[in-house]
């Protein structure tokens, strides 16, 4: 990478309600964020048109926000409540429709492994994790919501995990 290259990864962290998502910016191992925040759907609305807003809010930030690849977190299923992994999966499906219509390399990557890569521990709590992009990224303040903070997280750990294969290589 020249000095005047850039390279942009989306984190993704995918909700019904909320999915948040982060733009980080890296020009010579110097890492930024360009943007975050979050896509809300209305309760109120109907599951196609949740499905709709979160698909369009997706493709809204890859045009907007030009990233090179994007980074997206697994699905997790608690055996106790499989009807949340089937609705996130619904969510993670119009993401990755988003992403492929806009012809991005998607990498995804489980919550643990996330965590593990940007705190050294698998099972770190969200806060844990907060603290830790808010290093990695020089913020002054956490980023809130946590959605916010995960979503940097996961582009955080495709950007490390992606150095660690390129220095094998």
């Amino acid at each position: 990478m020249t000095d005047s290259q850039e390279t942009r990864v989306l984190g993704i962290d995918p909700g019904l309600n909320i999915t948040g998502y982060g733009v980080i910016s890296i020009r010579v191992r110097e890492i930024s964020v360009v943007e975050a925040g979050v896509i809300r759907s209305k309760r109120t609305d109907s599951f196609p048109a949740r499905l709709n807003s979160i698909h369009q809010g997706v493709t809204d930030v890859i045009e907007s926000l030009k990233p090179d690849c994007v980074g997206l977190e697994d699905l997790y299923s608690h055996y106790e409540r499989p009807q949340t992994a089937i609705i996130m999966g619904h969510a993670r499906g119009v993401i990755g429709l988003a992403v492929g219509q806009n012809e991005l390399p998607l990498h995804s990557y489980a919550a643990t492994q996330i965590k593990k890569v940007l705190t050294g521990n698998g099972r770190a709590p969200k806060v844990q994790v907060q603290h830790a992009v808010a290093r990695q990224l020089n913020l002054r303040e956490i980023p809130e919501p946590a959605d916010v903070a995960d979503a940097l997280a996961i582009a955080l750990c495709h950007y490390f995990l992606s150095l660690r294969t390129a220095t094998l290589t």
